[in-house]
């Protein structure tokens, strides 16, 4: 076994394989650019290595800095973890010729496997089902818009060394490879390295099923089951879970069959995931195989209970699996959600800033359920707009799939974040939504139930309940402590513009005498000042986000959020008497949706334009977003240019 690795990789991952690392006694290192100086990774690593700036094309990317720290650090191994080099055979076979170990497959699988035009040929020699498409290179704009209508529309566009839902576009009409085409090839170019374009059927309907395999150096290859990863926008996944609702014995026996298959005729030797497009009928077509650790290992580890990272150790050890197919069952049900940094009131738009405040779920046994956050950072980090935007991913486990649900409903509701946007909220209403807990899926689901966008979801009864008891208890705290002499029983509490009789009893209570009912508020957790509000309403546990507004609060409970009001009778008729707020217009102007970098700026003062029509380009998180005219009009100044960075809500272009 080695005694020293080091880690190529950054981040929530950089972590996970240092504790595997800790737990089997190895020393670890990691390298680091500018923009991770201060990392987790960095601060638990036995040693850390400065590679280059922030740019992974300066530091993460270059195979020279991570060969010089190997030899510098005597590690006798190399973890790529997912991403960067991860899936680069030149990388492997570089390490090889150094007399360094790759903690991965071979070099050849890599290759068979990595590259997605060469992989679909291997599948269909090696009798794995594959989707329509064409199966080689494509030279320009005009070649993939001929290929694109021989296939069919709609067609998905695709990086062939791409990967993390970066380089990809579905096309439904000519217009869309038109533009598509060339911006997937600048994507891939600057993430990959590898501006090489393939086109493929795109699966109406579809679900993303993909089978975890692990294979030895001695001919052992494995299937661990399955993961769902269907829940996705912007083709990255959001919520994967494990194993998947849509299978039954027969197909899982038959994907996982295929997926081995695929793996010993390439003589597959590490972990890695054989990624399948279904149809809801259960029919199956091979889509990629990723030659690595995927993002979301940890709903397999939690339903078979093997660690996936010691595994990949152990077979680039040369140590045969310790476990058959037989030895393998699936034990209860995993869901894991990925905490990103962007904000999903805003299209899910980036939203790099620091994390003022960072307070994650406590991991461990949470009932009759199991809690786990994979994260890389802590309060005080800085989400970086060179790195991907994921803050962490948040796991739980259960013996069943609505538990397991309603254990991450739980966890997310305990996870606060502040300083920047996060898709906390609109998880969470995943969560309790009917259709995500009847498992009846796709990767549409996303468009399919936020059409017009995410903005949040109306306060169930038990939501309004729990705001008004919040909003209660909050106010005669702040008036106990500042101004007792107006502590009173009764109020009126306004929820977003409804009015509602409060009066406070004995013991917790809250009675709605209009409605007849009381409630009882047990278990405060709570002082000013705190951003989360714990209690039990009626027996149910819950925990709500709180801030004090200008008036009254703000409170959300999991994807519900309300501005409350408690109120005299005499403050709430003056209220009403107040005229709305207005907001400002911005129909003149086409605004930044985020911080990032300008490629470039389509139009000119001056200029005719109409709605839907390319207005500029910014890139973010390794993404190019096209920005386009939300209604016709008249260019009046343009107040960005190529190469200029800009901020959220910044104003890239005025109309007359």
């Amino acid at each position: 076994m080695f005694s020293k690795i080091l880690i190529a990789n950054r981040g929530e991952i950089a972590v996970r394989i240092i504790k595997t690392c800790r737990r089997m006694g190895i020393a670890t290192v990691v390298v680091y650019s500018e923009a991770d100086a201060d990392s987790m990774a960095v601060e638990m690593a036995d040693e850390a290595v400065f590679i280059g700036a922030a740019p992974a094309s300066e530091s993460y990317l270059v195979a020279d800095k991570i060969v010089e720290a190997v030899k510098q650090t005597g590690a006798e191994a190399v973890h790529p973890g997912f991403g960067f080099l991860s899936e680069n055979a030149g990388f492997a076979k570089r390490l090889a010729k150094e007399g360094i170990v790759f903690i991965g497959p071979n070099p050849k699988a890599i290759e068979a496997m990595g590259d997605k035009i060469e992989s679909k040929k291997f599948a269909a020699k090696a009798g794995v089902s594959t989707v329509p498409g064409h199966v080689g290179e494509i030279d320009d704009t005009a070649h993939a818009i001929k290929i694109a209508e021989q296939i069919g529309y709609p067609v998905m566009i695709k990086a062939s060394a791409g990967g993390g839902g970066k380089g990809i576009r579905v096309a439904w009409t000519r217009k869309d490879v038109e533009e598509g085409f060339p911006a997937v090839r600048a994507e891939a170019k600057a993430s990959f390295g590898d501006d090489r374009i393939f086109i493929e059927k795109f699966i109406e309907s579809p679900r993303h099923v993909e089978i975890q395999v692990l294979g030895d150096k001695h001919g052992n290859v494995v299937h661990l089951f399955e993961r769902e990863c269907s829940i996705q926008r912007r083709n990255q996944k959001v919520i994967e879970e494990a194993p998947s609702p849509l299978l039954d014995k027969k197909t899982r026996d038959a994907m996982g069959e295929q997926a081995v298959r695929l793996a010993q005729a390439v003589g597959y030797d590490s972990a890695g995931t054989v990624e399948f497009v279904a149809g809801q009928d259960r029919s199956f077509f091979f889509l990629e195989m990723n030659t690595r650790l995927q993002v979301e290992h940890p709903v397999t580890e939690m339903i078979t209970g093997v660690d996936l990272v010691e595994q990949m150790i152990r077979s680039a050890a040369g140590e045969k699996l310790a476990f058959g197919q037989r030895d393998l069952k699936i034990n209860g049900w995993a869901v894991e959600s990925r905490i990103y940094a962007e904000d999903p009131y805003r299209g899910f738009l980036p939203s790099i800033g620091r994390l003022v405040r960072y307070d994650p779920p406590v991991e461990g046994e949470a009932g009759d359920a199991i809690v786990r956050n994979d994260a890389g950072v802590r309060e005080g980090d800085e989400i970086s707009m060179y790195y991907d935007p994921m803050i962490s991913k948040l796991s739980t486990w259960a013996k069943t799939r609505e538990k397991a649900i309603d254990a991450m409903g739980r966890a997310l509701e305990d996870f606060h974040i502040e300083g920047l946007g996060q898709n906390v909220p609109f998880l969470a209403a995943v969560m309790d939504q009917p259709r995500f807990r009847s498992g009846k899926i796709s990767t549409n689901y996303i468009k399919d139930e936020f059409p017009d966008g995410f903005h949040g979801v109306t306060p169930t009864e038990f939501q309004r309940d729990l705001m008004a008891a919040v909003a209660c208890a909050m106010h005669r705290t702040y008036l106990s402590r500042s101004a007792p002499e107006l502590q009173r029983n009764e109020w009126i509490v306004v929820e977003n513009g409804v009015r509602r009789m409060v009066e406070v009893v004995e013991d917790g209570g809250l009675l709605f005498p209009e409605e007849h009912r009381t409630l009882r508020l047990t278990h405060v957790d709570w002082r000013p000042g705190k951003p989360t509000f714990r209690g039990v309403l009626d027996g149910v546990p819950f925990t709500a986000q709180v801030k004090p507004a200008a008036e009254g609060f703000v409170i959300r409970h999991r994807a519900a959020q309300a501005q409350v009001l408690v109120l005299t009778e005499r403050s709430a008729e003056l209220h009403e008497k107040l005229p709305p707020k207005k907001a400002a217009d911005t129909s003149k102007m086409v605004l930044s949706p985020m911080p990032g970098l300008v490629v470039s700026v389509d139009v000119v003062a001056g200029q005719e334009v109409k709605t839907g029509e390319v207005v500029a380009v910014l890139e973010a998180m390794k993404m190019q977003n096209i920005i386009r005219a939300e209604h016709d009009g008249t260019v009046k100044a343009v107040n960005a240019k190529s190469g200029d960075s800009v901020a959220a809500d910044e104003v890239l272009v005025e109309f007359a």
